[in-house]
């Protein structure tokens, strides 16, 4: 029976070190108003994405799909507005908690 509960427990350490790892995703920080339409990364689309967060707009994650994710630590992507990007975090519940942001060069 100890043996049993032993396995148990590191199964379930292990999953739970998985899960707290995240999970890593490629594509652009854009805006709630814009959506998909401003991840290209270029001049116009970031002074759009810039402008749109700066009015009230929310900061959203677009997938190389062009699948548009909401962001529940929008300042984790300050700097990163309108730019192509490597997310680590995790999703759940439809919204994108992100641990690390590193940009990527056009």
């Amino acid at each position: 029976m100890n043996k049993l509960m032993l396995i148990l427990l590191l199964t379930v350490s292990m999953a739970g070190t998985s899960l707290m790892a995240g999970k890593s995703w490629t594509g652009h920080i854009s805006d709630s108003k814009c959506g998909a339409a401003h991840a290209d990364h270029s001049a116009k689309s970031i002074g759009c994405v810039k402008s749109c967060v700066g009015g009230g707009a929310q900061p959203v994650f677009v997938t190389q799909e062009k699948k548009v994710i909401k962001i529940s630590n929008p300042d984790k992507v300050t700097g990163h507005l309108g730019h192509q990007v490597e997310i680590t975090g995790t999703l759940k519940d439809g919204a994108l908690t992100i641990k690390d942001v590193k940009h990527l060069a056009p």
